[in-house]
């Protein structure tokens, strides 16, 4: 593994492991909000379950990222994870954005250009019906 790998994979899991953890015991401050972004973190935690599960999750995978196991399925459970990030703080609180910015660039580079993790991720992204339609034409 290269020491890039390394380090963006350390550096992403400890962001998801850290933050995990702060949703269940609340060491970091919540910063104040706009009031659309209250407002729709009050609606998810209106109902009762999407936290303790969003933090579970991200607690689990930044784990899993730091210790290196199942880092390829790490990457794509935390996907919609950090789109739904990056898009709250784009409409709702853009004061925040630059945490997410870097927590996507971390994600591209493991994802898709790491040697180690991105020829595994792409597999999904592999399209069998397109591949024997090109095999039969050729």
């Amino acid at each position: 593994m290269n020491k890039a790998s390394l380090i963006a994979r350390i550096l992403l899991g400890a962001i998801f492991f850290i933050f995990g953890l702060n949703g269940f015991l609340n060491f970091i401050p919540m910063p104040p909000m706009p009031e659309q972004a209250g407002a729709f973190m009050g609606g998810l935690a209106a109902s009762g379950y999407f936290f303790p599960f969003l933090k579970a999750t991200e607690v689990v995978c930044g784990l899993l990222l730091l210790i290196g196991a199942f880092v390829p399925l790490s990457l794509v459970v935390l996907a919609p994870i950090i789109i739904q990030i990056v898009l709250f703080h784009a409409f709702l609180a853009p004061d925040g954005l630059a945490l997410p910015i870097v927590i996507v660039l971390l994600e591209a580079f493991l994802a898709f250009f790491s040697p180690t993790y991105s020829p595994i991720v792409k597999q999904i992204f592999r399209c069998p019906l397109k591949e024997s339609l090109m095999g039969k034409s050729q």
